[in-house]
C-alpha cells in the first residue's frame, strides 16, 4: 500500500466514520499504516473543523446529516462514488435545456462530469464552486443566482436566491442531501440551503436526486422533499438492494451507478 497524505488520511477517517460511526486510533493506524502519533494529529486536525469528536482511544462521527460538513471536508469523502454517480446523471442532460444545480460536493462533481459536447444548455446554480467550474463550458450559460454568501459551502442563500429562482422555470433540478429516510423524505443539515432547494425543485418540471448510499437511513435538521415530489434518485451501487426496493415501493425511481 503506497504511503497517503494527510488529505487522503483524512478521507479515509470520514469514510470509515461515515459508514460505522466510530473508530479506534490503533485500527487506523494498523489500516492506513502510519504511527499513532499521527492519527491521533489526524482526529486533533479533524475535530477542530468540526466533523468528529476525540474520545478515548479513538473518535466518533459528527453526523453530517443533521449537522452541515464544509464543502472541502464533505468532497474528501465517497469521492469514487459521487464521481460515479455524477457520471451517470450528466447523461440525462439534453441540449436547449435549463437546469438548476445547487450547492454541494456531489452537486459539484455533477458539474464538472457535464458533457464538453452539450450546446445551448442553461444552468441556474447557488453554488459558486459550480459557477466556476462552468464558466469555461462552450455550450453552457450560468446564470449565479446571488444572494447571501454562505463560506462553509460557497453557496448564495435566502433573500435573493430564493426571490431569483422563483421568477425561473427549469426543465430539472439536481439537487443533493445529506439524509434520505423513506418516513421523513430527503433533507439536509442547513434550513437555508433547504429553502434554496425546495425553490429549485418548485420551479423546475422535474427533480432528480443525486445522494451516495452513506446518505441512507439518516434524517437532517431541514427538510428538502418528499418521496413523492421527487422524479428520481442517482445514487451509486453500495445501496443494499433491499433499500433500493423499498424506495421503490414507495413510487420512486432509482438509478445506481
Amino acid at each position: 500500500m503506497t504511503a497517503l497524505n494527510a488529505m487522503q488520511r483524512h478521507q479515509r477517517i470520514l469514510e470509515v466514520l461515515e459508514a460505522d460511526g466510530k473508530v479506534s486510533v490503533m485500527h487506523l493506524s494498523d489500516s492506513l499504516r502510519v504511527s499513532v502519533v499521527t492519527i491521533r494529529n489526524d482526529l486533533e486536525q479533524l475535530e477542530r473543523q468540526q466533523v468528529l469528536r476525540r474520545i478515548r482511544g479513538g473518535a466518533l462521527a459528527v453526523r453530517a446529516a443533521r449537522f452541515e460538513r464544509p464543502l472541502h471536508l464533505a468532497s474528501q469523502a465517497f469521492t469514487e462514488e459521487k464521481e460515479r454517480i455524477a457520471k451517470l446523471a450528466a447523461t440525462l442532460v439534453r441540449d436547449g435545456e435549463t437546469i438548476m444545480i445547487d450547492a454541494g460536493s456531489t452537486a459539484l462533481a455533477f458539474a464538472r462530469a457535464l458533457s464538453r459536447s452539450l450546446n445551448d444548455v442553461a444552468v441556474v446554480t447557488n453554488a459558486l464552486d459550480v459557477a466556476l467550474v462552468l464558466a469555461e463550458h462552450p455550450g453552457i450559460r450560468v446564470v449565479v443566482t446571488g444572494g447571501t454568501l454562505r463560506g462553509m459551502q460557497r453557496s448564495l442563500t435566502a433573500p435573493f436566491s430564493t426571490l431569483v429562482i422563483g421568477q425561473l422555470n427549469a426543465d430539472t433540478a439536481y439537487v443533493s442531501c445529506t439524509g434520505i429516510d423513506l418516513d421523513k423524505g430527503f433533507t439536509t443539515g442547513s434550513w437555508e440551503e433547504a429553502e434554496v432547494e425546495k425553490a429549485m425543485i418548485a420551479a423546475a418540471s422535474r427533480c432528480v436526486i443525486l445522494a451516495d448510499h452513506s446518505k441512507f437511513g439518516h434524517v437532517g435538521s431541514a427538510r428538502v422533499a418528499e418521496l413523492s415530489m421527487v422524479d428520481l434518485l442517482v445514487t451509486d451501487s453500495d445501496v443494499a438492494p433491499e433499500t433500493v426496493a423499498s424506495f421503490e415501493a414507495k413510487g420512486l425511481q432509482v438509478l445506481a451507478a
